[in-house]
């Protein structure tokens, strides 16, 4: 077994002192804590290299640029794409509109999952798709045969599916996926926000036309995510937003666009954000994501054996071997919300909701659950305290 070098002393945020014992942060499918590489790479790009990139010819702004398409680089080679192939936007679910503005007319059928998040629901809603469902059996996974019925009777121009869900947990085969959705004459969307900070995600393999995830649950900032797309879609698709740095010649009645990717980057671009990204990249690519999801593997397995010793804890999704980095659990007796409030007091941070998935909820019969999801800084030690939590939970609530 692989083993990951990073641990808790990596991150700023767990140094600190916590009256309840030491922070658990079991809430990285939200966001995840960021290393002292990528704060350290953003505060030198505000403090000693900040200019405007592509525009100026001093050696700050030149720099600046470097340091900019450096990270773009680099992050490319790391989903095994090309620059041009590598969209800066501000989040995944921005990379999903774009998609969905930029390639998809209204009347257009589109086959979703029953286990997106909104962001992978509402744009097709928006731009008025047709949409049809691929329905999710009572073990969280996805019945492929219905799939494989859904494509042949509604022949989709595009099929959106969660690499990772970010409720049951279920990582789908989306190579098997691709292929045969590809059979069918359709172009395929992966939603990767909570693949990529966990697996090797290489562009090839997955057989997708298009990628999409987020810097800030990957150990990286806010305000940027990227958007891969095979080039020769993107070359055929209308930029989503106009304005500067995306065109190429503006006249007063008409103008041309930029070449890939920056036809798709309107704007002042986030150069701070991609940087911190660029490093975040660099550490993952460092720690190693065969040693990452190895280590996750065996935490999501832990915690799915400690939570089913408990009474009244009901879990969501497939077995640990068919996983992501998560335990979604309902509480017999306890809103999901008592549930974190209290184990929150202790300083175990989860999160309780709906996760942006009403639809699965509903299908679930549950009007929320409550979620704990990993991330590398993560160890049994931190499932322990939830396990810990859970159990004052109900003697708070008196539920025995």
């Amino acid at each position: 077994m692989a083993v990951v070098t990073a641990t808790a002393l990596d991150f700023p945020i767990f140094r600190q002192e916590f009256g309840e014992g030491p922070l658990v942060y079991l809430d990285s499918a939200a966001t995840s804590q960021k290393p002292e590489r990528v704060l350290e790479a953003m505060d030198r790009a505000y403090r000693t290299r900040h200019a405007s990139v592509h525009r100026g010819v001093y050696p700050l702004a030149a720099q600046s640029t470097e340091d900019f398409e450096g990270a773009r680089e680099r992050i490319a080679e790391w989903i095994g794409a090309t620059p041009a192939e590598t969209i800066f936007t501000s989040n995944a679910t921005a990379a999903i509109n774009l998609v969905a503005r930029s390639y998809v007319q209204p009347g257009d059928r589109v086959l979703l999952t029953e286990m997106e998040h909104h962001s992978n629901i509402v744009p097709w809603q928006l731009v008025g798709a047709e949409i049809e469902y691929v329905p999710v059996d009572e073990h969280g996974v996805l019945d492929l045969g219905a799939f494989d019925d859904l494509l042949e009777r509604q022949r989709p121009k595009l099929v959106a599916v969660a690499h990772v869900s970010n409720v049951l947990g279920t990582l789908n085969p989306v190579a098997e996926i691709a292929a045969r959705a590809r059979e069918a004459g359709a172009v395929v969307l992966v939603d990767g926000a909570q693949a990529a900070p966990h697996l090797a995600v290489d562009m090839a393999q997955v057989g997708a036309d298009f990628y999409a995830f987020t810097g800030h649950k990957m150990y990286g900032p806010t305000g940027i995510g990227v958007l891969y797309g095979r080039r020769e879609l993107l070359e055929e698709m209308p930029p989503l937003i106009g304005g500067g740095h995306m065109i190429s010649r503006v006249e007063w009645g008409e103008s041309s666009w930029n070449e890939l990717p920056w036809k798709f980057e309107a704007g002042t671009s986030p150069i701070a954000e991609a940087i911190g990204l660029g490093a975040a990249v660099d550490w993952l690519a460092e720690v190693g994501m065969d040693a990452i999801h190895e280590h996750e593997a065996d935490l999501t397995a832990y915690a799915l054996e400690r939570l089913r010793e408990l009474p009244r804890i009901t879990t969501y999704g497939p077995p640990a071997e068919q996983r992501g980095a998560l335990v979604s659990f309902a509480y017999e007796g306890a809103h999901p919300h008592d549930v974190a409030e209290i184990l929150g007091s202790r300083n175990v941070c989860v999160r309780a909701g709906h996760h942006c998935a009403q639809p699965l909820m509903r299908k679930l019969g549950v009007p929320a659950t409550t979620r704990a999801s990993f991330g590398v800084y993560n160890t049994r030690a931190d499932v322990d305290r939830l396990v810990e939590g859970l159990e004052r939970v109900s003697e708070l609530l008196r539920l025995d």
